[in-house]
Parts: structure tokens; C-alpha cells; sequence
């Protein structure tokens, strides 16, 4: 077996690399193996020049040690990473206490493992920064393609990846996506079952806490909110824009409760930020829902342990992220695919929505 073919069995120590671990190099082995770093190079390219029990020796210390080939020359040999990679410009501690990214990476990994796949995951600070790990994954060969979150208007990333022509999956859309494959939710239609159902219950001042400006998914929902806001003929309809964490979603929710008027339905674009909200209506001396009434999207656990529990939008998120997946392993075996749509989420009432109290 060729250094090359054993080395695609152990990508998975890419990870480790991405984290700061410091690279084994073959001078590593050859001080351990007390040869010479030719004779280490013999071995691991199933070259002559060594004797077998010497070959064995070497390879097992490369791999005791976790040492892979330099990344320059795995492109230039054409070899696969065995890897896909996901990079998140999101604050690494949002992604510590949202489940919506615990349970996407949950179904690509089900569905990447099934492969012998491995998943690369870098949290980056910018857009920028963004790029630039994408240029360098793909010149060095560490990923055989990328998924792409948090699409924006007008994204820059797309344009880039279409330029390199590495693989890619946009978990987000319809549209915006250019030449590259997406899968995506109609957000547009969660968000207005659920204003038709808040006015069937009474509701005529209706709020949103929305989620980061300039996403895609937020500006489609916020478009969505004034337009059924106006065909519902509703005395309120005002969005306070947030950014997804439960501070953000705790200070919104002071500002529009504190307001004359203030609104009988606040809808909340993640749960994290609706249970903040929950939290502040009732520091308020507010009843949930005979004072108001609240909805989150993205249905999750934490959404049913609450007191009342969330009325809530929810889809099956693992299925998202497994069909993502399945749609990146096709444009990396060179299929065509396109754009995928997936189930629209669908709305649970519970304890935390209600008929808005006359007074």
C-alpha cells in the first residue's frame, strides 16, 4: 500500500491541524525511526531503498503520530481530501448555544460519515477572512468541496467559488446562489401561516425581533412580515433587527414593550431570542399569553422546557442538513444537481400564544 492511499484513511486529522496542532513533519519520523529522512520518504512512497520490517516501522510511526503528506504535493498528485469543509462567520460563542447549527451539522455528519467524509469546521470573524480559507483549502487540496451558510444579497462568496471552481452547496436561498447548487427552506411561507394565525386569534399589533441584517433568509422573512402586515390590514406590524443571541433578543423585546402601543404578538427569528423575550415579558409583569403572545422559529427542546412552553415554526433540521450533504457529495462526484427545496416549516402551537386579552 502506497503512502498516498493510506494517507486518504486518515484526513479526519485535518481537523486537528485547522485547531493550532502542530504538524508532524517526516524529520519527526525520522528521529523517532533513527533513519534517515530519505529513507522515511522510501518508505512512505513505496519506493526500494528500505528493507520491509524498516518500511513497516516507518509507516506505523507516521501514523501513531498522525503525520500526512505535504498539502502541495497532494495537489499536485490529484488525490482527494476525503474532507468537505464549513466556514461559519458567526461568534463562536452564538454557535455554542444555538441548536439550529448543532443540529444541521448533526445530519451532514450522518450523512459525510456514511461516505468515509470528513467535516473541516472554521469559524471565521469576516467575510474576508471567509475567502480567504476557501483559497487556501482549495489550493492546498485539504476539501473536496464547502458548504456556504448565511447567504447574503448580493454575496460575495458566490462569485469567488464559482471563479475557483470548488465544489459547493449554499445551505439558504431561492436565489442569490449564482451557478452553484443550494438547498432552502420557503421562509416566506412560515412566516405568513404564522401572521394568519396570530389575526385569527385577534391579534391586530404584531412585532418581529428579526435576526442579522443583510442575510438573505432575514430580509426575505422581514419582506414577508410587511407585506402580509398590510394585506391583513394590521394597526402595527414593526421589526427590530438582533442579531440571534438572547442579549440581543432580551434588549429588543424591552424596547418594544416599552413603547406606547405596545405590541399583543412578538414573533422572534430564533428560539434563543424567544426565550429571552419570555423571560423579559415576565420580569415586566406581563402574562404569556394573556399579555402577549410569542412564536420562535426554529422549534427545538429548549422551546418545550419553558413555562409556557413556545408556540414555535419547526422543520426536521438534521433531514436539512443531510440533504445538503447528499447534494455536495454529487457536485463532487462531477453530477449535475441544482437548486433543492426542502419542507417548509411548519407552525406548533403552544402555551405561549393565545386570544390577546381585551384590555
Amino acid at each position: 500500500m502506497t503512502w498516498w492511499a493510506w494517507s486518504r484513511g486518515s484526513v479526519g486529522r485535518l481537523v486537528a491541524k485547522e485547531r493550532g496542532v502542530k504538524r508532524p513533519t517526516i524529520a519527526d519520523i525520522a528521529r523517532r525511526a533513527g533513519v534517515s529522512k530519505g529513507a522515511v520518504s522510501y518508505a512512505l512512497n513505496g519506493q526500494p531503498g528500505v528493507s520491509e520490517a524498516t518500511r513497516q516501522r516507518i509507516i506505523a510511526i507516521a501514523q501513531e503520530i498522525g503525520f500526512n503528506p505535504n498539502s502541495a504535493a497532494r495537489a499536485l498528485s490529484g488525490a482527494t481530501a476525503n474532507a468537505v469543509g464549513l466556514a461559519l462567520c458567526r461568534p463562536a460563542r452564538i454557535l455554542g448555544i444555538e441548536p439550529f447549527f448543532m443540529e444541521l451539522i448533526s445530519g451532514v455528519e450522518g450523512e459525510l460519515s456514511a461516505r468515509s467524509y470528513a467535516l473541516t469546521l472554521q469559524v471565521v470573524a469576516d467575510p474576508d477572512a471567509e475567502i480567504a480559507v476557501y483559497r487556501r483549502w482549495w489550493g492546498e487540496r485539504r476539501v473536496d468541496g464547502v458548504f456556504v451558510c448565511d447567504l447574503r444579497v448580493d454575496d460575495r462568496r458566490v462569485p469567488v467559488l464559482e471563479e475557483l471552481q470548488l465544489p459547493a452547496v449554499v445551505i439558504g436561498g431561492p436565489g442569490h446562489t449564482g451557478t452553484l447548487a443550494s438547498v432552502w427552506a420557503d421562509d416566506a411561507a412560515a412566516l405568513v401561516e404564522t401572521m394568519e394565525y396570530l389575526v385569527a386569534l385577534g391579534h391586530r399589533r404584531i412585532a418581529r425581533v428579526g435576526g442579522l441584517p443583510g442575510l438573505l433568509h432575514t430580509e426575505i422573512r422581514g419582506k414577508a412580515f410587511v407585506e402580509a402586515g398590510e394585506r391583513l390590514g394590521l394597526e402595527q406590524s414593526l421589526t427590530v433587527p438582533s442579531d440571534y443571541t438572547g442579549e440581543e433578543g432580551a434588549r429588543a423585546t424591552r424596547r418594544l414593550l416599552g413603547a406606547a402601543g405596545r405590541p399583543t404578538a412578538i414573533i422572534y427569528d430564533n428560539d434563543v431570542m424567544a426565550i429571552a423575550g419570555l423571560a423579559v415579558a415576565q420580569e415586566m409583569g406581563l402574562a404569556v399569553p394573556g399579555d402577549l403572545s410569542i412564536v420562535a422559529w426554529d422549534d427545538s427542546a429548549l422551546c418545550q422546557l419553558t413555562h409556557p412552553p413556545l408556540t414555535a415554526l419547526g422543520r426536521d433540521i438534521p433531514a436539512y442538513g443531510a440533504h445538503a450533504a447528499r447534494q455536495l457529495l454529487a457536485a463532487i462526484e462531477g453530477r449535475e444537481i441544482g437548486a433543492y427545496q426542502d419542507e417548509t416549516a411548519h407552525l406548533t402551537p403552544r402555551g405561549s400564544t393565545a386570544a390577546p386579552s381585551p384590555a
